[in-house]
């Protein structure tokens, strides 16, 4: 009964870390702030948490987006509250860019700084750190693509969901 109720209080812990921290956390940056020393044992959990979201009622699920996780609010429910969501994630100059990389990838950033100019430096970096691209260094420059946390951010499909 303990236990239970041990791994009922780290589970809301999660979900409260998730909430707090408002963008994707992994499993070894979960476990470093919260202080559970078991890899294992916060995966176990983890897994357990995207399962519990998939049913039951709860308008709050915990899913995982590439290797990270994240607390995403369900349809219906979703839809019913977008409109309360404050300012964007992101700036309309780096939505811009991450459009055109969208269309284009795998493009040089070499290419996307010509098109837009050199304030692209700043929207890029703005972009790896939401975790919307990957930036793999290709000689003097980089290729960027955009990652499973686009895709599902923007209800793209085919980012990977579940344990």
């Amino acid at each position: 009964m303990e236990r239970e109720q041990q791994e009922r209080e780290h589970k809301n812990t999660i979900k409260a870390a998730l909430f707090v921290a408002g963008k994707a956390l992994s499993a070894e940056e979960l476990a470093a702030a919260l202080g559970i020393p078991s890899i294992g044992y916060l995966n176990g959990l983890l897994a357990r948490l995207v399962e519990d979201g998939k049913a039951g009622g709860d308008p709050l699920a915990v899913v995982k987006v590439g290797g990270k996780y994240e607390l995403s609010v369900k349809e219906p429910y979703a839809s019913k509250v977008n409109g309360l969501a404050g300012k964007p994630d992101i700036t309309r100059g780096s939505l811009r860019i991450l459009a055109y990389v969208s269309k284009n990838e795998p493009i040089m950033q070499s290419s996307v700084v010509r098109a837009f100019g050199s304030s692209t430096y700043g929207h890029i970096k703005e972009l790896l750190e939401k975790d919307f691209v990957t930036a793999k260094r290709a000689g003097r420059t980089k290729r960027l693509s955009t990652t499973g946390h686009f895709k599902e951010y923007f209800s793209l499909g085919s980012a990977e969901q579940g344990a």
